[in-house]
């Protein structure tokens, strides 16, 4: 079936020390390992057959290093929006850590003490999904995963604390696109490994 409607691929970046220890990474800047550079390197083969108008990368060096080794670093655009949740006094910490001193803690639903609340998140979110509707073309991003679960959860007209139902592994490739118009906004594929 071909698709009339210009359609946004979404690439979570490779693995991190932090990403595979369930540390909170938003604005410290951790370099992929090697694995996550592996997978990083098997993002562009997977993406060989579309054709994008435009790369958007988070600023984080693990967005920008998959981007470049997916191949799309040299038309990269860096997009301050795009940056992960800053997690505030919860960066670098694991969800565990938090619980053990608040209890009944939900990223989502509570945000970060000195940090963002869901719906900081979703007006970045929300900005960049102007951008893209102005384009009406399709886009390449390349960001975090609690950012892009927001994303997500925006683009379909959901609150940002809704973005607590995606889940994303690292250098997953999901599809935002439309069904029977540009009114209709779905998710067309999800966490895509």
């Amino acid at each position: 079936m071909s698709i009339a409607f210009p359609e946004i691929y979404l690439v979570r970046h490779g693995e991190t020390e932090w990403s595979l220890s369930g540390r909170h990474t938003g604005r410290s800047d951790i370099p992929l390992t090697e694995n996550g550079e592996a997978a990083a390197r098997q993002v562009g083969p997977r993406l060989a057959d579309k054709r994008f108008t435009a790369v958007w990368s988070s600023p984080s060096q693990r967005a920008r290093k998959t981007c470049e080794l997916s191949g799309f670093g040299a038309s990269a655009i860096v997009k301050d929006d795009l940056a992960e949740w800053d997690y505030g006094a919860y960066e670098g910490i694991t969800t565990k850590e938090i619980l053990a001193t608040r209890p009944g803690w939900q990223l989502f639903r509570d945000g970060c003490p000195k940090g963002e609340a869901a719906q900081d998140v979703g007006a970045r979110a929300d900005r960049i999904i102007s951008e893209l509707q102005q384009a009406n073309a399709p886009i390449l991003i390349f960001s975090s995963s609690h950012f892009l679960r927001v994303l997500g959860a925006r683009w379909l007209g959901l609150s940002p604390t809704d973005g607590a139902r995606f889940i994303l592994d690292t250098s997953s490739i999901s599809v935002l696109g439309y069904e029977h118009d540009l009114a209709e906004p779905v998710i067309r594929r999800w966490n895509g490994i």
